[in-house]
């Protein structure tokens, strides 16, 4: 990329932006300018305001003060169709395709009548192709999206924004579902769209990324810029610090000897909720984090959903504590010692219209310490839950507030306290950091570390290699419903573990296999 683009003549202005929401102050007085050919980062904790700036500068929302410009011209406040003319783009984490039509009629879409006339459809189809060829963004324009891989979804986002003649393109978390090949391939296009003189701003919390792709990296705190970094001279320290205010410890895993099985599966066949396990096999031991690597879609829902109890194998065996688990319901399976982190902590994780207290005993509450002849002990509760929230540092509410309330990095802290505050043999850990910030990351990786020590087995499902990387013992990969065998996590290599995640099989790799490190 080039060096010389932070000395280009600003193509975006951000002067004085101020938003509020009620009491909450979402940007105070932010100042950002971006160059032509330059990638600004845009770092921040959950909360920060990055969300409310992109949504005003892409006009979603209308700033309380401030001013935006776009080469050098004012940008109206308050329309989107304002911001896409001016050369504003922006592709989201989850993608806005139509499934059902294909990749040129996804592109046009919105900008002319779906049937044109054959020659204006040629026209595009010949200005998509230019595209495609300009920016090595590949792609079939007659292929259905609903066939693509995730990869090739994103390159019909990014050929999106491009048809609209974007000139800066916001990008948000555009990793998040991505193999490491895919990453790796959609960086080198957005350096050819760099070098053809593109502005991108880069929203991530992969903090490696950041400083691999972007030039400059302003730092979100409370709303306001606390910091901008050339990055050549900042580090992830200084960046994770400065999100969060404060140094932010890493988690230790430290090597610990695998103890008897606590979860087994034995060749399962299951097809659950479209989410499929064909010949399934793997182990979970004391003082172990098995962790699921894979693309979402690949069968992690169904194997989730078994070992919470919502599902029963087709053909094969769910063994956990060594006793085979048959008509299983999430209630037994949570009596036989299975604590569920799960993947959507709004929609699985909690009851928001309940408060924090009621949350917290959610599965527990016919325990004798919380109820007595069937009347709830709302003291005992209520003690229970001050107890839990200054241990696990729930923050920003107290025992009787509306669990809706609260912050996403709170929120899992609630769903921890409730799981680990249990200590159960097997914990189902799904995607547990998706969409928190680096501090909140930190505090929930030392917790699940903390239960493997106690004796735990533990099992990780995440889409976030890095993740994987730092707290797994071994390392499995599901494509398709279908399990590698098993790797001890420091032997594993991430190319190779993409290629599996991308259904590439590896010499010596064999389908719904396990074995203990």
């Amino acid at each position: 990329m080039p060096s010389n683009a932070v000395q280009s003549p600003p193509v975006l202005s951000i002067r004085g932006i101020s938003k509020r929401f009620g009491d909450i102050e979402a940007n105070r007085d932010i100042s950002l300018t971006l160059s032509a050919g330059e990638v600004l980062a845009l770092l921040g904790e959950n909360g920060a305001g990055k969300t409310t700036l992109m949504s005003i500068l892409f006009g979603h929302y209308v700033a309380d003060a401030g001013s935006i410009q776009v080469n050098g011209r004012p940008l109206p406040p308050g329309s989107p169709a304002a911001a896409i003319g001016a050369g504003i783009g922006m592709v989201h984490q989850h993608f806005t395709l139509a499934d059902n039509l294909s990749v040129l009629d996804n592109v046009v879409l919105g900008t002319e009548r779906l049937w044109s006339p054959l020659q204006r459809r040629r026209k595009a189809r010949d200005r998509l192709s230019a595209l495609a060829d300009r920016f090595g963004l590949t792609i079939d324009p007659d292929a259905r999206i609903g066939d693509l891989s995730v990869g090739e979804r994103q390159r019909v986002e990014l050929l999106k924004a491009l048809y609209r003649d974007a000139r800066i393109l916001i990008l948000d978390e555009p990793t998040a579902v991505l193999t490491p090949q895919e990453a790796e391939a959609l960086f080198q296009t957005l350096a050819e769209m760099v070098s053809n003189g593109l502005s991108i701003i880069f929203i991530s919390h992969k903090l490696n990324e950041v400083l691999a792709i972007a030039q400059r990296i302003a730092v979100l705190r409370h709303g306001s810029v606390v910091g901008e970094y050339d990055r050549a001279e900042t580090s992830r320290t200084e960046l994770a610090t400065a999100m969060v205010g404060r140094a932010v410890a890493s988690p230790n895993r430290t090597r610990m000897q695998a103890g008897k099985p606590i979860l087994e599966l034995r060749a399962v066949d299951l097809w659950h909720n479209n989410s499929r396990l064909r010949q399934a096999s793997l182990t979970v031991h004391q003082h172990e984090v098995l962790g699921i690597a894979g693309v979402s879609g690949n069968g992690q829902t169904a194997l989730a959903d078994l070992v919470s109890g919502l599902c029963v194998p087709e053909t094969g065996e769910l063994v956990v504590l060594g006793r085979p688990r048959g008509g299983h319901t999430p209630a037994r399976m949570v009596a036989a010692g299975v604590g569920r982190i799960p993947e959507d902590r709004h929609k699985a994780g909690v009851v928001h219209e309940m408060t924090v207290s009621e949350n917290l005993v959610l599965e527990s509450y016919r325990h004798p310490e919380f109820s007595h002849f069937g009347w709830l002990r709302a003291g005992r509760i209520l003690e229970h839950a001050r107890e839990l929230m200054e241990r696990y540092d729930v923050r920003g509410a107290g025992p009787d507030t509306r669990t809706r309330s609260l912050s996403g990095g709170n929120m899992q802290k609630l769903i921890l306290a409730r799981v680990l505050s249990r200590r159960p043999p097997l914990v189902l850990a799904c995607q547990p950091t998706r969409g928190l910030d680096v501090g909140a990351t930190a505090y929930v990786h030392q917790q699940i570390l903390d239960a493997r020590g106690r004796g735990s087995g533990i099992l990780l499902i995440s889409e976030d290699l890095d993740e994987l990387l730092t707290l797994s013992d071994r390392i499995m990969v599901i494509y398709q419903g279908e399990l590698s065998a098993a790797v001890p996590a420091e032997q594993a290599d991430r190319a190779q573990l993409g290629l599996l995640m991308s259904g590439q099989r590896t010499t010596g790799q064999s389908s719904g296999s396990d074995h203990a490190a």
